[in-house]
C-alpha cells in the first residue's frame, strides 16, 4: 500500500508538471528538460501528539443476545428486527402445551403431599395425646414401665412421619414453582429497553437453549472494544482521548475516552481488551462495525515539523531528508489565506532548491519532529523525484496547506489516484 502511495504521489507531481502548459514549455524551451513543477508546505514548530492506532469492533449499549431457556416450538413471532422494544416486552411465544400439563400434575402432586401431612399431622396429635393419658395412669401406677416407652416410641416415629411429609411438601412445592417457571419462560421477553436486530427466530422452528433467536442493544449508546498488548500497558490506560475514524463516514471524526481497560491478560495472546463508551445519537456506528481506533498518550518533545511525505530517500546518495527552497517566500497574507481556505497557491518563478539530510526525532501518524532544519523553511511535499541533480537543483514551487498535504496522506491509494486523474483531465481540459 505504501508503493501505491508513492505511486500516486509521483503521478501527483507529473501532474503539476503538465499543468505549467505549453507556455512553461516555450518559456524553459533550450533546456534539457522543463523546470519540475512540486508542491511545498512551510515547517512549523511544535510538538507531536503520541498515539497508538488501533482497530476496533462496535457493539450497541448494553447489548445482549436472547437465547430460549427451554425447548420448544415456535407458535408466534411478535417483533421484526429494527424494532424498538421496551424491557418485559413480549418477543416470542413458544409452544406451552406440554408445560402446562406438567404443571398440573406437578400441582396434583403438591395436594397429595398436603393431605399426606395432615395425616400425618392427625396420627401424631392422636399418640401424644393418648401419651398424656397413659402418664396420668402411670402416675397411679395402673400403667407398665414397658407400656410407657412403648407409646413414646410410637410418638417419635409419628412425628418423624411429619417430617417427612412436611419434606414431601416442599419438594412438592418446588416441583411446581419450576413447572411455572418453565411456563413462564414459554414467553420469551424483552430483558432490556433496545432495538432487535438479528432476527432468527420463524414460526414453527424447534427453539433451543442453543438457538440464538434475536440481539438487542441500546443504538443511541455504543461500546467499542479494542485489543491492547503488554507492552501498550506500559502507556495507555483509563481517562485517555481516542479518536475514532471509518471509511463508512469519512468526513466524521468521533471523540471519547478510554472507559476502562481489563486488567486479566489472555492466555498466549498476551493482551487484554479496552472499552471505549461512546454517544451514538447520529447513529453512525453499527453493531458489528470496524473502525480504527486512535488513542493519544501524550506528546513528544518540540522540535521542527514537517508531513511524512517530506521525508525523502535520495536515490544517489541513500541519505534521507528533504528538499528545502532557502529563496523562497510568500507574503503573509496569502499563507494566511492558503492555510484558512485549504486551497493551493500559484506556481512561482523557477526557485533554487536544495537536498539536506534531517534526522528524525519523534515520528507521528502524520507528521515527524526533525532536526537538520528550521522552523519556517519550505520543504518540498510532492515532486521530490524530478528533483535529483547531485544536491540541488530549481524547480517551480506551489505554496499549499498543512491541511491539503495532511488530507492527501489520510486518503486510501485508489481515491488518491482517481482524484490525480481527475485534476489531470481537469487541466488538459482547460489548457485545450
Amino acid at each position: 500500500m505504501k508503493n501505491i502511495k508513492y505511486l500516486s504521489l509521483l503521478l501527483l507531481a507529473s501532474f503539476l508538471t503538465v499543468g505549467c502548459g505549453e507556455d512553461s514549455e516555450a518559456e524553459f524551451a533550450g533546456q534539457n528538460r522543463p523546470t519540475p513543477a512540486v508542491e511545498a508546505v512551510q515547517a512549523q514548530f511544535g510538538s507531536l501528539p503520541l498515539e497508538e492506532r488501533l482497530s476496533g469492533t462496535v457493539r450497541a449499549g448494553n447489548q445482549v443476545e436472547i437465547f430460549p431457556r427451554i425447548t420448544a416450538p415456535i407458535q408466534e413471532v411478535y417483533v421484526e428486527s429494527g424494532d424498538r422494544v421496551q424491557q418485559g416486552d413480549p418477543l416470542v411465544q413458544l409452544r406451552d402445551t406440554e408445560y402446562r400439563e406438567r404443571l398440573r400434575q406437578a400441582e396434583a402432586s403438591l395436594r397429595i403431599a398436603v393431605a399426606q401431612r395432615r395425616q400425618a399431622q392427625a396420627a401424631l396429635n392422636e399418640i401424644e395425646s393418648e401419651l398424656r393419658r397413659q402418664r396420668i395412669l402411670a402416675e397411679r401406677n395402673l400403667v407398665t414401665e414397658l407400656e410407657m416407652e412403648q407409646l413414646e416410641a410410637e410418638v417419635e416415629s409419628a412425628e418423624a412421619s411429619l417430617e417427612l411429609a412436611e419434606a414431601q411438601v416442599e419438594q412438592a412445592q418446588s416441583t411446581v414453582d419450576e413447572q411455572e417457571e418453565a411456563l413462564d419462560q414459554a414467553v420469551i421477553r424483552a430483558p432490556i429497553t433496545g432495538t432487535v436486530g438479528g432476527r432468527t427466530a420463524e414460526v414453527g422452528m424447534q427453539a433451543t437453549p442453543n438457538n440464538r433467536l434475536f440481539v438487542i442493544g441500546d443504538l443511541s449508546r455504543s461500546r467499542i472494544n479494542i485489543n491492547i498488548t503488554e507492552r501498550m500497558l506500559q502507556y495507555i490506560e483509563s481517562g485517555q482521548t481516542v479518536r475514532i475514524y471509518s471509511e463508512n463516514f469519512p468526513d466524521t471524526t468521533l471523540s471519547g475516552e478510554i472507559s476502562r481497560i481489563s486488567p486479566f491478560l489472555g492466555e498466549g495472546s498476551f493482551s487484554t481488551q479496552a472499552e471505549i463508551d461512546v454517544d451514538n445519537e447520529g447513529r453512525l456506528l453499527l453493531p458489528g462495525m470496524f473502525v480504527t481506533v486512535d488513542v493519544l498518550y501524550g506528546e513528544s518533545e518540540q522540535a521542527t515539523l514537517i508531513p511524512l511525505s517530506a521525508i525523502y530517500r535520495h536515490p544517489q546518495t541513500g541519505e534521507t531528508g528533504v528538499y528545502v527552497a532557502p529563496a523562497f517566500g510568500i507574503e503573509s497574507e496569502i499563507l494566511e489565506e492558503i492555510e484558512n481556505s485549504g486551497s493551493i497557491g500559484q506556481l512561482s518563478n523557477p526557485t533554487g532548491v536544495e537536498f539536506k539530510t534531517v534526522e528524525v526525532i519523534a515520528r507521528g501518524r502524520e507528521a515527524a519532529g526533525v532536526a537538520g532544519i528550521q522552523s519556517g523553511d519550505w520543504v518540498v511535499t510532492v515532486g521530490q523525484n524530478l528533483l535529483v541533480r547531485d544536491q540541488g537543483d530549481e524547480a517551480r514551487i506551489r505554496a499549499t496547506s498543512w491541511d491539503k498535504i495532511l488530507n492527501m496522506q489520510r486518503m486510501q491509494p485508489q481515491d488518491l489516484l482517481q482524484e490525480i486523474l481527475n485534476n489531470g483531465m481537469a487541466q488538459q481540459s482547460s489548457s485545450n
